[in-house]
């Protein structure tokens, strides 16, 4: 079969790019799960894999940029499939839900939860596939939402295919990240964080060129509203409420501002989904004339089929994710409820993926698992396999809506952009499923005491057990509801407040002050400042992506 053969409703789409596509999957869900357990953190590979598959196509002859960006599309599917189950599944060992079998059993890892780790996996890809196809006009093409990540893939690969003063402006910022970085984490020259106090203060400053690469490419407003939610974290709840004892202790204050932060991003979530649905019915009542009008001359379109394919494969996806989570061991309430949940957490998910480059994934299953344990009962055991679901969904949902903005910046065909990420996807469900097994069983446990923190499923475990203060979740709820409906967006303090004391707040307000001085003083020369922001981007996400594998391979 010739390998440069195209489908005609799958455009660019062609096996060189689909082999390419698996090939990557597998290799970056493999290093994506080491990287989530042992550093309780996952860089997006966006980036990595649109350098990589760029490199990769030259071997095959081919100068096609859309089908450059289909292949990089399908290899970084499985790379948040791994990361939600790193940062919920090991809370079933640390909770005792689960157990490794003893040295010598007859019983194995893979055979007693293999098959459970991987139905969760594969639940949450079709789910997240399916919602992606349903949210990518509205946050790309009316929101216009930036996605950091996804504009430094696309800026990356025009760069690398056009070659010349672009490509050598963004190739250079990213070799002097990846030397930055490889300095930082191989040789250890400098600490990655520094810690000091100001006037009582604690700050944290992380030294990332990637944070000041996503506060350039978000803009100064964003990072502006993401450091006024770490300086309420820091100043007024940290420093003034335990100081007038508005809290018992340190450890008080840090679980009401994990409850702000998250009642704040789950309000301003549901407030931007209903406005959202107000739009896009509003839109399709002005569009229902002018669509009677052209319906005879488009039955022939490919538009027109594509279109007309939706609905049943919308409800086949349904379906298939509802059947599995019945194997799975839900019950039909439960399964019920889930696919609600990660209809609205998918929702949010690529809202704030797109306001500000990242992604709380554990966060939403959280969130979805308390909200459906107040309404039916739900075994510890099913609360961490739903917080799960949730989790593969909103990451994977995460990452496909960076390539759909690559792809929008680059003429891609979303269709082609669909199919592609649920192949990489489908392999990256089997990959997470082993690697997860694989390193289980070599480090013998979850926690700093194994040499896998996996500390964000140390959180879910801790929220099993539910919301600490139901007030605070609800008035911050109501707080991001106002804030949104005053075109405020909440979900940027939300995750400023979660993450004080994480030191991001600093590095990306500098790089938004940088954004806003090159707006201001040097204008016509913010292509330039994008490209050295996705060469920040790129240069760490590469070298902790290949440090990860070097060190996988090594021990």
């Amino acid at each position: 079969m010739d390998s440069n053969k195209q489908s005609s409703l799958f455009p660019n789409f062609t096996v060189r790019a689909l082999i390419l596509a698996i090939f990557g999957s597998i290799l970056m869900t493999a290093s994506s799960m080491y990287v989530a357990l042992r550093m309780s953190a996952l860089p997006w590979p966006t980036v990595f894999v649109a350098v990589l598959s760029l490199t990769l196509m030259r071997l095959f002859r081919s100068k096609n940029l859309r089908e450059v960006n289909i292949a990089s599309t399908g290899m970084s599917a499985g790379a948040m499939v791994a990361g939600g189950l790193a940062f919920t599944i090991p809370g079933l060992f640390m909770s005792g839900v689960w157990t490794i079998p003893e040295e010598g059993s007859d019983r194995t890892l893979l055979g007693d939860y293999g098959w459970t780790i991987f139905l969760v996996a594969l639940i949450g890809v079709v789910l997240g596939t399916l919602l992606c196809a349903l949210y990518r006009k509205r946050a790309i093409e009316q929101l216009k939402l930036p996605y950091p990540i996804g504009q430094a893939s696309a800026e990356t690969l025009k760069a690398g295919h056009e070659g010349g003063s672009k490509a050598r402006v963004l190739f250079t910022a990213l070799i002097i990240a990846a030397i930055f970085v490889l300095l930082r984490d191989q040789f250890a020259l400098f600490p990655g964080i520094v810690l000091f106090s100001l006037a009582g203060i604690n700050i944290a400053f992380q030294f990332s060129p990637m944070a000041i690469g996503i506060g350039s490419l978000i803009g100064f407003k964003s990072t502006a509203l993401w450091l006024g939610g770490a300086a309420i974290g820091a100043v007024v709840i940290n420093r003034i409420g335990v100081s007038l004892d508005w809290f018992a202790s340190t450890a008080e204050a840090a679980s009401f501002i994990q409850m702000a932060a998250i009642g704040l991003m789950v309000g301003s979530g549901l407030a931007t989904l209903l406005v959202s649905l107000i739009s896009s019915w509003r839109s399709r009542k002005l569009q229902d004339q002018s669509a009677v009008e052209q319906e005879a001359e488009e039955k022939t379109d490919l538009r027109q089929i594509q279109k007309k394919s939706r609905l049943p494969l919308g409800l086949l996806a349904v379906a298939v994710a509802f059947v599995l989570s019945i194997v799975l061991g839900l019950s039909v309430p439960v399964s019920l409820l889930l696919l609600v949940g990660v209809f609205l957490a998918s929702a949010m998910s690529t809202i704030i993926t797109g306001e500000t480059g990242l992604n709380p994934m554990e966060i939403f299953g959280i969130l979805v698992l308390l909200a459906i344990r107040l309404l039916v009962p739900l075994t510890d055991a099913n609360a961490f396999l739903v917080a799960a679901i949730v989790a593969v969904a909103c990451g994977f949902a995460g990452d496909m809506m960076n390539d759909f903005k690559t792809g929008s910046m680059l003429g891609t065909a979303p269709a082609s952009q669909l199919l592609i990420e649920f192949i990489g996807g489908f392999f990256g469900a089997i990959t997470a499923t082993l690697a997860f097994v694989a390193l289980t069983t070599s480090y013998g446990g979850f926690g700093p005491e194994f040499g896998l923190p996996a500390a964000q499923a140390q959180s879910v475990t801790a929220m099993i057990a539910g919301i600490g203060n139901p007030l605070v979740f609800i008035v911050a709820a109501l707080i991001g509801i106002v804030l949104v409906l005053f075109k405020i967006p909440a979900t940027i303090i939300g995750i400023g407040l979660l993450l004080t004391g994480a030191g991001l707040a600093l590095p990306i307000f500098l790089g938004g002050v940088l954004e806003l001085i090159i707006r201001k003083k040097y204008s016509g020369k913010e292509s330039q400042m994008q490209l050295v922001s996705a060469g920040l981007l790129g240069g760490e996400g590469i070298t902790g992506t290949i440090l990860a594998i070097v060190a996988m391979f090594t021990g």
